[in-house]
């Protein structure tokens, strides 16, 4: 592979590429535990909330992606199983039970804010002490739309 020269050292990209891995990771993470409500909830709401949870995955399908992708721009391979995704998420699983509404709700509530918190950090970080205002403007972008994902969750606890 040729040499990447796009304005950021080898130390500054590697610490680049190991925040990305860890938010691909923690996307894998939600995107799975997101799917398994919507194939285990339960209760008089399960019909809006089994087409809601449709949407977030599918959102989170395309971000996944993208987040990918981004790794290997800036010269990185992307992790791709789930033991490297697990090893590196911060978020944890949830196994696949029945769950009512009240409780998928919170969970995805306190993932989401979860990710916003370490989202805020990561863009700091990135600009402020790597010098990558690309990736910080990419991780700002994901942390407003989990931002308005976690408000829509939140709405729906009353």
């Amino acid at each position: 592979m040729a040499k990447i020269n796009i304005g950021l050292t080898d130390k500054n990209r590697a610490a680049i590429i190991k925040i990305l891995a860890s938010h691909l990771a923690d996307q894998h993470v939600l995107y799975i535990k997101t799917r398994n409500f919507h194939w285990n909830i339960t209760g008089p709401r399960f019909n809006d909330l089994h087409k809601f949870l449709e949407e977030i995955y599918t959102a989170m399908a395309v971000t996944i992606d993208d987040t990918a992708e981004r790794i290997r721009a800036v010269g990185g391979l992307a992790p791709g199983s789930m033991k490297e995704f697990l090893q590196l998420a911060r978020l944890s699983e949830t196994k696949g039970k029945e769950a009512h509404a009240d409780g998928v709700l919170k969970a995805l509530v306190d993932d989401h804010e979860s990710m916003i918190r370490q989202l805020r950090e990561d863009v700091d970080l990135v600009d402020d002490k790597l010098g990558d205002a690309g990736t910080a403007d990419f991780l700002t972008a994901i942390m407003e739309s989990t931002e308005k994902t976690a408000w829509m969750l939140r709405s729906l606890l009353g």
